[in-house]
């Protein structure tokens, strides 16, 4: 005869949650073995309870033994599972003759708490719920009854290695029973395991790797600008040899970089009217540009040129020496990125 009994089970709320908290912890399974001891037995027959004990002796103890797998979900919880024998009772009348066997079996679901008392010892206590299968047999009958039951355990893990360990552990089943003849025939009693256990775990987390600094050569190398200052005399728009001269740096930039561009622009001081000085100023810029882009074979859309004329002082109009300063062009190729290793073949 079967029938479920509903059991609160502490942890069912934290399972479906837990289990996601930490999907980098260690699987573990392992085997168990030991005894079982059976106390507080309790039978109804009918109407009336009777006490096994008066009617019948009962062999309370036996082997047991199973296996268990779980996972570890944080360092001091872990959700674990298995199937262990609870070995067989037997009953035997007032003439020592058998009365009926009893064998147990159970697959538990449990949470488990542990304690680090040191790096290599483990306190853990454990509860949950177990689902339990017993059958009773005897010359006549031979039934199975099932139920859910609380259970609840304690013991000590010590770890030999990060992946294998041993358990003393003790762990407590309530409230097993068969019905033999259905509802009105019931037997109750509680199961105590002890026992040692050999636990094997894996898939710890990957331990990081060491972080090295490498240092990244750069690929792509910043070049400085070019620039030359060209003076004029009063009133020229004609390049010296000493403004050729001058312009040798920026030149040698321009041919030596397909990319590199140019910026000429041209200045006067405040004497004269102020559109003839605009004009001067841009007569200035292009023959600069013109030198560079004839001579050198650079083409004019990498030079920008104009003329700002008497706009951009660098010094006072008020003096001779400073009208002369005025009196320029100022040339730049601006920076820019290259391949670094597009530099090392220039340069060499």
């Amino acid at each position: 005869m079967s029938k479920i009994n509903l059991v609160v089970l502490p942890l069912a709320l934290l399972v479906s949650g837990a289990v996601n908290a930490a999907t980098e912890n260690p699987f573990y399974a392992g085997a168990r073995a030991g005894g079982v001891h059976y106390s507080d037995f309790d039978a109804k027959t009918g109407d009336a309870h009777i006490n096994p004990s008066q009617a019948i002796s009962i062999d309370k103890d036996d082997f047991a033994g199973g296996i268990f797998m779980g996972y570890n979900v944080t360092p001091w919880f872990a959700v674990e599972t298995g199937y262990t024998w609870l070995g067989e009772v037997t009953l035997k009348n007032d003439d020592h003759h058998d009365a009926g066997k009893i064998e147990q079996q159970v697959i538990d679901l449990v949470g488990k708490f542990t304690y680090q008392a040191t790096d290599s010892l483990d306190l853990y206590t454990k509860v949950g719920g177990a689902w339990q299968f017993s059958r009773y047999k005897d010359k006549n009958i031979s039934d199975r009854d099932d139920s859910l039951i609380a259970t609840a355990g304690l013991g000590a893990e010590y770890h030999f290695t990060d992946s294998l360990s041993a358990r003393a552990e003790y762990q407590y089943y309530h409230d097993m029973e068969v019905k033999p003849t259905g509802d009105n025939t019931k037997i109750n009693w509680d199961a105590h395991y002890y026992g040692v256990s050999l636990v094997y775990g894996w898939g710890a987390v990957a331990a990081l790797a060491p972080v090295i600094d490498e240092v990244i050569e750069a690929s792509t190398v910043q070049l400085e600008p070019v620039s030359a200052v060209m003076p004029f005399a009063f009133d020229s728009k004609h390049l010296s040899e000493q403004d050729i001269q001058r312009l040798e740096p920026v030149a040698q930039r321009l041919v030596n970089y397909p990319n590199s561009q140019l910026v000429v622009i041209g200045h006067t001081d405040s004497r004269g009217a102020e559109a003839y000085n605009q004009n001067l100023s841009e007569q200035r810029a292009l023959t600069v540009a013109t030198y560079l882009t004839e001579h050198f074979n650079i083409d004019p859309s990498r030079v920008s040129a104009e003329g700002r004329g008497e706009l951009d002082p660098v010094a006072s109009n008020d003096s001779s020496e400073g009208r002369a300063q005025n009196r320029r062009v100022d040339v730049t190729s601006p920076g820019f990125e290259i391949e670094k290793a597009a530099e090392e073949a220039i340069a060499q």
